[in-house]
């Protein structure tokens, strides 16, 4: 074993400024990978610049040039996300890495499947190398659900079933192809490890090193108000937060509480909403967002469609702020915890249970005391790397019980997504 452990991580972004859930998810799995002693280059689109001194375990090294346009994407036989992703600047960079010695691999969620089938023959040439999936989502449940729920044009709708198509044959491939798969929850790590056969799992749940509040009470004169953050770029986000703002906005506007959302979203988006809305405020992205956390009552999560583990959450408890989600997000969560917060099955009912709880002080403060100190036992990113550099050690230490070849398909000399008679292998 070479010392320290040389880590090679394959992204889409550099993930900073920390602004969405995937983004700190990444950063800080890298960051405990390597503060536990391995050395991680981390590879994605962005600007090294954003990146603070406090990340500076990790070597991180920027993709030259830009994406690919989008719309070109759509025609690609990668899902969408890969596809923007694979240019012939990123290829270049990815071989530039691979004449160096990796211990271990790292795709970084479904979109960087573009780069399989080279890793693929990287590890098989270097067979003591460890090739690792770091999931986000079980994608293909996802997407299928995000394409039979969608609203929007016949085109729209036809468009998200395509690609659902696509990302289901992207995931099954490198979960059948790599030597270990992380998830962040262990639903998602029963599911896709069904997909994946023989291949080795470890459920990595998050970590929290964000803002912490001091002791909090709520009181009567707290605001009757009620919360969400988000990022709101990607399209399920979107169809999560329009539901539930349609719903729940006229019921708290006749009953005297107010809805702040906090994160980005696409200005047509924002456009319509606020047309709408009586009883919700849009903030846009706060970096400071502890002046609203402190004056709400309830905190919510609201998705009703995607799995994973919701990082929302831990912005929540450790701002000691109650929490209320539909039950069908809160995955990753221990049954204690869970049993310190509202939660329903619908939104609707979810919403019902706010307008019922929204005055109820005491029942508030013990949620909020109990979710708390179930957190700060719970979630240590420390705890995380020292677990993930185990288990590589263990893949490594132990490769008779491999296949000696998981071949997937031809492998590519280059990146050029416009060569459909090579892309076809993925379709």
């Amino acid at each position: 074993m070479s010392n320290p452990m040389r880590c090679l991580w394959i992204s889409r972004n550099i993930p900073f400024p920390l602004n969405e859930g995937a983004r700190v998810y990444s950063a800080n799995l890298a960051q405990s990978l390597a503060q536990s002693g391995a050395l991680v280059r981390f590879l994605g689109f962005g600007d090294a610049n954003t990146v603070p001194k406090s990340a500076s375990a990790v070597e991180w090294l920027p993709v030259p040039g830009k994406r690919r346009d989008r719309m070109l994407a759509t025609l690609s036989n990668w899902p969408i996300a890969a596809a923007i992703d694979a240019t012939e600047a990123y290829g270049a960079l990815l071989e530039e890495q691979l004449r160096e010695p990796w211990d271990a691999v790292v795709l970084d969620t479904y979109a960087a499947g573009w780069a399989l089938d080279r890793c693929v023959a990287y590890r098989n040439a270097n067979r003591a190398a460890v090739l690792v999936h770091v999931s986000s989502n079980h994608e293909e449940m996802l997407w299928d659900a995000m394409a039979r729920e969608a609203h929007g044009s016949d085109l729209r709708r036809w468009m998200l079933r395509r690609n659902a198509r696509k990302v289901g044959t992207l995931e099954r491939r490198i979960v059948q192809s790599v030597d270990l798969l992380t998830t962040i929850t262990a639903e998602d790590r029963k599911s896709l490890g069904a997909v994946a056969g023989h291949v080795r799992e470890l459920t990595l749940t998050p970590g929290f090193n964000g803002w912490v509040a001091g002791a909090r009470c709520i009181v009567a004169a707290t605001p009757r108000r009620v919360i969400i953050l988000g990022s709101f770029h990607w399209i399920v986000k979107q169809e999560n937060i329009a539901n539930f703002i349609k719903i729940a906005d006229p019921i708290f506007k006749e009953r005297g509480i107010e809805l702040d959302v906090v994160g980005e979203m696409p200005s047509s988006l924002l456009v319509d909403l606020r047309a709408r809305c009586r009883a919700t405020h849009f903030h846009g992205f706060l970096i400071d967002v502890a002046p609203l956390l402190n004056s709400s009552r309830i905190a919510i999560v609201h998705e009703s469609i995607g799995g994973g583990f919701k990082l929302k959450f831990l912005d929540y408890i450790f701002a000691r702020v109650p929490v209320a989600a539909v039950s069908q997000a809160v995955a990753g969560l221990s049954d204690e915890l869970q049993r310190a917060m509202l939660t329903n099955s619908s939104q609707a009912g979810l919403i019902d249970d706010i307008v019922l709880h929204i005055d109820r002080i005491d029942q508030l403060n013990q949620m909020q005391e109990r979710a708390f100190a179930l957190g700060n036992a719970q979630f240590r990113w420390s705890d995380r790397g020292e677990q993930f550099r185990q288990a590589i050690l263990d893949v490594r230490q132990q490769p008779a019980s491999l296949p000696a070849l998981h071949a997937p398909g031809a492998i590519p000399s280059h990146i050029d997504l416009t060569e459909n008679k090579r892309c076809r292998t993925h379709a």
